[in-house]
Formats: C-alpha cells, structure tokens, sequence
C-alpha cells in the first residue's frame, strides 16, 4: 500500500514474485530482504518483523484457479499489478475497497474477491461463494505485512530498549507465520462447512500464472522504477 510513495515496496505484493511461506520466510536474510530494509531504512522506516500471507480467491460462481477462469469475469485483485496480471487473463478488475466486498458479491458487481484468508474469513463470503481457491500449498499472491516503526522513534530509544524491540520483532515472525498457516486452514473448514468447493493451486497453475506476470506486471515494474530490474532479479533468486 506504499507503493505510491515508495515504489520498492511494490516487490511486497507482486503477483507470483513469492509463491510459498517457505520462499518469503528466505527473504528477510537474502539481498533483496536487506535491499528493502536499506530503502525503507533511508524513507525513516525500520523494519520489525518479516511475515508473509497468502491470497485466496472466492468466486461468487464457478472454479477460478487457471487463467482462462478468469476471462470475463469482474475481479478485485487488490493492487495495481495484480490487476495487470487478471487484464492479460481476460477479467474485468475492480477497484472496489475491500470492505465493501460482500455487497459488491452480493449484488454481483464482483464475481470473485482476491485477498487474504484472514480477510475473507473476517467478510463472511462464505454466504455468498461458491467455489475457493485456498494459496495454503502455493499461490501467485503473497502479500508482505511486516511490523514497521518509525525510524525516528526508534533512534532515540535507549540502546536496550531497541535490543528488546528487536528481539520481540523476530519472536512475533514465528507467530505471524503460525497463524497465517492456520488461517489458510481456518478458511477452508468454515467455506467447506458452507458448501463452498474448495481448489488448491497446484505448482503447474501458478507457472502459467507466473509467466503472465513476468509479461505483464514484473515488466512494468522493471521499466517503471529505479533500479526495478535489478531488484526483480534479486527478488527471484530467493
């Protein structure tokens, strides 16, 4: 959502950039982890904790996992670059808020809602879906949500008290992976209970994602912002 005014951080919710927890879980610790924490350090930002979420997607109508599920279809996808991947697969994207997702699939101005388990559980679309595609074993979406302070705050700390801050950041990664798994679990038991269907994306699909990303919204960012391809090969040797 900095993306705006930071264009680096566009890397934390690029579409297929990440495609599992085990590969954001590398990032924090790989050149492009320190890279991001270099720029956000110079913008006044100090970076606490490392967590990474899956998207799901739920379709008020059929399956939507492969790319030709999409076409013709309106979908919030969520960020810019999301949206450049689902307009190459033929969707109609929405740029509806998020919290208006359950009037937008219940009126059918959305056919399908791309976000977080967590968020979707948390907007009841159960009531209205289908079918879901559940990102618990891989999804072309993860989103990067770290804990953040201002690095301004964080200077004139005491030296001890920025070590316990520290320390705490790395101790709430463990916790923050932990319930984002459990929550890709969570949204399965409540949607199926629903009679929703669910799908997993299998490493097949997200590869045929992965190259209409690479086309489309990995392009863009490369030629758009400083250093952008640089960043994107960095980003994909993790």
């Amino acid at each position: 959502y900095a993306g705006g005014e930071v264009p680096e951080t566009n890397l934390g919710l690029m579409p297929c950039l990440v495609t599992s927890y085990e590969q954001g879980m590398k990032w924090k610790k790989a050149e492009i982890g320190r890279e991001l924490t270099r720029i956000l350090d110079s913008k006044g930002i100090v970076l606490l904790s490392w967590v990474w979420q899956s998207g799901s997607t739920a379709s008020r109508g059929g399956p939507v996992v492969e790319p030709e599920d999409f076409k013709g279809l309106k979908v919030r996808g969520g960020s810019r670059e999301m949206d450049m991947m689902l307009k190459a697969a033929g969707a109609a994207v929405s740029t509806i808020p998020s919290n208006e997702l359950y009037a937008g699939m219940q009126t059918g101005a959305v056919d399908a809602a791309i976000t977080s388990a967590t968020s979707l559980i948390s907007f009841k679309l159960e009531e209205l879906s289908k079918n879901l595609t559940v990102g618990r074993q891989g999804s072309y979406w993860f989103m990067l949500e770290p804990l953040m302070m201002s690095k301004q705050v964080f200077d004139a700390l005491p030296a001890d008290q920025q070590k316990v801050l520290v320390q705490v950041g790395e101790e709430v990664e463990t916790f923050g992976y932990e319930q984002a798994r459990a929550d890709d679990a969570r949204i399965s038991e409540i949607y199926g209970k629903a009679g929703v269907k669910v799908q997993e994306m299998s490493a097949a699909t997200v590869n045929r994602w992965k190259e209409i990303a690479r086309e489309t919204a990995w392009k863009d960012f490369a030629e758009r912002t400083k250093d952008g391809a640089r960043l994107l090969k960095l980003a994909e040797s993790v």
